[in-house]
């Protein structure tokens, strides 16, 4: 990978940009305020969508016989279901706490383990951001695998161990393994209480290992995600995109799953484990297998699942965040999701069996989200060819789905002003399209090639 020269404290990926004054409309708590428009606009939205002066061809094909009734219908009520579960899933992120960090007194033993493969310089950035995080260095050890590199990486790994000598592990693995075994050997000369995974092209914050240690307090608490940000957000528009997409994906949604305990998948980027749970579940994740092949990818949604079907929970800490290096190429970006969803399809099936085990409020809760989220799917490819067949009767309800995209994506946009108050929502509702026009075969083409264990980074 090539070297990527950054500053992580030049501008923080959490509060406005540096030197930038936060704009007086948005000097305020907007949790509630952004709750209640979204709980409105919900119900507006479901009451326009079920209006014939709005969606008359939708509505046409519905009086009509036929294939065009057989989509129209589910589809109108997938649409009512997927307003419900805005409005819950609004409910529990107002009601989201972070939990508070652990004082230097009270840290327990922690070792961050970073897998590096082919990283070049930025694993050594990756190492020196660890290092100067705030923790008890007597209480912390880091623990960097170079997975069989064919690149300089194992000269900047074992740089990093030089300068550091009393605090770097350097392990040099004679060929490459994959992440899950990288990892594995981390774990296994892991000697911390509190098992910390940040991969090789992310840099945490200062405060974020005291952040994501704060969770294990609770003694039910067995992974901690963290929050994951674009590292590169300012190089291209893209990153910029995604950055928006990110916060989503990775603070609302986990935000919410968080409060009951059943956060879905605990990113590589930055995750933590409780030691004496995660060491017994290693060695069945390690040769983890899927319709006959040996799973590869998706290690940190894997071991995530396996935490909770050990009966611990899974949970969010948005205090600890971490920045990471995104795609800047298309090409690289379908590479990327099409591993997360490859991934997402295998571990979904498991979260299936896992949710009926949970607590009586998470199972029914992740019943809802999985059941309406897995929905969309179905629905929205086959409305998708709806109306693209009515748009050749009536060429507006072109028109009509792309202000329904902007509409939606400006509400998703205002959970964003809430985790940084600042104009990059905009890009938000750019991708909104991008991911509309450009990314929709991701999908399908992941589910028919599920069984590709290939991680197509390198």
């Amino acid at each position: 990978m090539e070297s990527f020269s950054v500053e992580p404290t030049s501008r923080s990926a959490v509060f406005p940009h540096a030197g930038e004054e936060t704009p007086t409309w948005l000097s305020v708590d907007l949790r509630f305020v952004i709750a209640a428009v979204v709980v409105f606009g919900a119900v507006a939205a479901t009451t326009i969508r079920f209006s014939h002066e709005v969606f008359d061809p939708l509505a046409d094909a519905l009086k009509i016989q036929g294939w065009t009734a057989v989509i129209a219908r589910p589809s109108l009520l997938w649409f009512t279901m997927g307003m419900v579960l805005i409005v819950i899933r609004t409910l529990l992120w107002v009601r989201y706490r972070p939990v508070a960090a652990v004082s230097p007194d009270e840290a327990p033993r922690m070792s961050i383990i970073i897998p590096a493969y082919n990283e070049g310089a930025m694993v050594q950035k990756a190492v020196d951001a660890c290092a100067r995080a705030e923790y008890p260095r007597d209480r912390l050890e880091i623990i960097v695998i170079d997975d069989g590199s064919t690149d300089d990486t194992w000269i900047h790994v074992d740089a990093a161990q030089r300068e550091r000598r009393d605090l770097v592990q350097a392990v040099r693995l004679p060929a490459n393994a994959g992440k899950r075994a990288a990892l594995a050997a981390g774990f296994a000369r892991a000697t911390g209480e509190i098992l910390v995974t940040v991969d090789s092209d992310s840099l945490v914050e200062r405060g974020a290992l005291l952040a994501i240690a704060g969770p294990f307090r609770n003694e039910r608490v067995g992974v901690v995600a963290g929050k994951v940000c674009v590292l590169n957000r300012f190089q291209s528009m893209l990153p910029r995109m995604l950055h928006v997409r990110f916060v989503l994906s990775f603070d609302f949604l986990r935000s919410v799953q968080s409060t009951y305990g059943t956060v879905y998948c605990c990113p590589g980027a930055l995750s933590a484990y409780r030691a004496s749970v995660v060491q017994a579940l290693v060695p069945a994740w390690l040769h983890q297998r899927f319709l006959g092949e040996v799973c590869t990818i998706g290690e940190d949604r894997a071991l995530t699942n396996d935490v909770l079907a050990a009966g611990y929970q899974a949970v969010y800490q948005r205090t600890a965040v971490v920045q990471t290096l995104a795609p800047e190429t298309y090409r690289k970006l379908c590479r990327m999701f099409l591993r997360w969803d490859r991934s997402y399809i295998r571990e979904e099936m498991r979260l299936w069996k896992i949710m009926w085990t949970l607590p009586f409020p998470a199972m029914a809760l992740t019943l809802i989200e999985t059941t309406i989220t897995n929905l969309r799917y179905p629905v929205a490819y086959s409305s998708l060819g709806l109306m693209l067949y009515l748009s050749v009767q009536d060429p507006l309800t072109v028109v009509r789905l792309l202000i329904s995209i902007g509409i939606v994506s400006i509400f998703y946009s205002l959970y964003f002003l809430h985790s940084e108050r600042s104009r990059e929502f905009f890009y938000g509702i750019l991708y909104a399209y991008f991911h509309f026009v450009s990314l929709l075969w991701i999908f399908p083409y992941a589910l028919i090639t599920v069984r590709n264990r290939s991680w197509m980074t390198r």
